[in-house]
């Protein structure tokens, strides 16, 4: 279905690094100290530094930080912003920032990603890009899902699979048999150790993201333990079934972005004709956050958005039919093949391919966002039901699992909303 050929990964400018850390207890003090170091001259009677808080991620605190100079447009203030993300307490057990980064950076040098500023202890500085968030209810909007479609084909196109992921030297993407549990929790250690998969392509990506965070599931009961060795046994079964190499990109993967919810999705400012968009138009939109973004199949990080229409209370009535996944990956591909040179007569049997490959996937976002759920429910102080979240993404996985394999059906059980709903045409 195509392939990325040999591209070659720039060499990419070093990066800032301000020796100063954000403290979520002192949090304008620290972030104004973070801002003058990198913007001295918005130090002065002359400036007018204002702080705005985005809605505490589920990991991250974001800040939008301006200087309101008398006599400055909106638009001039917007785009001197500066952003300040934050990292979440723990989060490097499910994150490497390390890639993070670096795939930002990468993303920023093509275009698809505001300009980084500078690194900081624990977070970044960098660009704050015009628009705003999209709902989940937008996400089923014609126009915004065919902006996101030819956004992510054209992500899916241009970006490198190698060398610039694969960079860091960080123990977290080294082999991590031994890793049983998470330490910050002062858990006894269990000598319960797994064998790891072993991916067709080594590296990181989202097989062995996905590994890392099994691995690092508690393991201080038996009924842990238990359950870490099903998830590794699952982990195990879909690694043989879906690591074929036949999707799009190179040896099967793509640069892929890997949390396309709806809050990660920008939608820019369109104009004064906005109003008057059709369903067979476009918006145009951007995506930030790339905490999660590693080469993937171009089927999972698809999957993974059709997931996200159900917005964080996993609402399946609004899983997109047989026919509206069609015309989603119709104008995904016509985006991706004009990125990659592929003429439109080739189009319509990649578009089929990817059809049945992303059905094929249609489970296996329940099971990544089920395990990372597992450990944000031992190791954040956030006010949300992680436990449930994590049995309500597995349970979509299972579904998916007696779906499949005719289980359901055998006894006689009714077809669960979200499959349902899946098979409509």
């Amino acid at each position: 279905m195509g392939s990325t050929g040999d591209m070659k990964d720039e060499a990419l400018p070093p990066l800032r690094f301000i020796p100063l850390s954000y403290n979520h207890a002192d949090s304008q003090a620290s972030a104004l100290r973070l801002v003058l170091t990198l913007n001295p001259q918005w130090e002065g009677p002359d400036n007018n530094i204002e702080f705005v808080r985005f809605t505490d991620g589920i990991t991250n605190t974001l800040l939008k930080i301006i200087n309101r100079k008398p006599g400055s447009t909106e638009e001039r203030i917007d785009n001197e912003a500066v952003l300040m993300r934050a990292y979440g307490n723990h989060t490097e057990i499910l994150i490497d920032r390390e890639r993070e980064t670096t795939s930002h950076a990468l993303l920023a040098s093509r275009g698809l990603a505001p300009p980084l500023l500078a690194r900081f202890q624990n977070g970044l500085l960098y660009r704050f890009i015009r628009g705003r968030p999209a709902t989940h209810m937008d996400l089923v909007k014609p126009p915004l899902w065919r902006g996101v479609a030819r956004r992510l084909g054209q992500w899916h196109a241009v970006l490198p699979t190698g060398g610039h992921s694969a960079s860091s030297s960080s123990a977290k993407e080294l082999p991590v048999s031994h890793q049983v549990d998470v330490d910050d929790q002062n858990q006894p250690k269990q000598e319960d150790a797994l064998d790891t998969i072993k991916p067709r392509v080594p590296g990181p990506n989202m097989w062995t993201v996905l590994q890392k965070w099994i691995l690092a599931l508690p393991t201080s009961t038996e009924e842990q333990r238990a359950r870490r060795r099903a998830l590794q046994k699952e982990l195990e079964r879909v690694v043989r079934e879906l690591d074929d190499g036949r999707g799009l990109g190179d040896d099967g993967l793509v640069f892929a972005h890997c949390d396309l919810l709806c809050a990660n999705v920008i939608v820019v400012p369109q104009g004064p004709t906005a109003a008057a968009t059709s369903d067979k138009e476009a918006v145009t939109v951007q995506f930030i956050d790339y905490e999660y973004a590693t080469p993937s199949p171009a089927a999972f990080d698809i999957a993974n958005h059709f997931a996200e229409w159900g917005g964080y209370d996993c609402d399946y009535s609004m899983m997109p039919t047989r026919s509206v996944r069609r015309q989603f990956l119709t104008e995904y591909v016509r985006s991706y093949g004009q990125y990659r040179g592929i003429p439109e007569t080739a189009q319509q049997e990649i578009v089929d391919r990817l059809y049945e490959d992303v059905d094929r996937f249609r489970g296996i976002p329940g099971l990544y966002w089920g395990v990372w759920a597992l450990i944000q429910a031992q190791i954040s102080q956030i006010d949300f039901d992680y436990a449930s979240y994590a049995e309500t993404r597995l349970g979509e996985y299972y579904a998916w699992r007696r779906e499949v394999d005719g289980s359901r059906a055998q006894a006689g059980e009714e077809m669960p909303l979200r499959e349902h709903r899946w098979a409509e045409p």
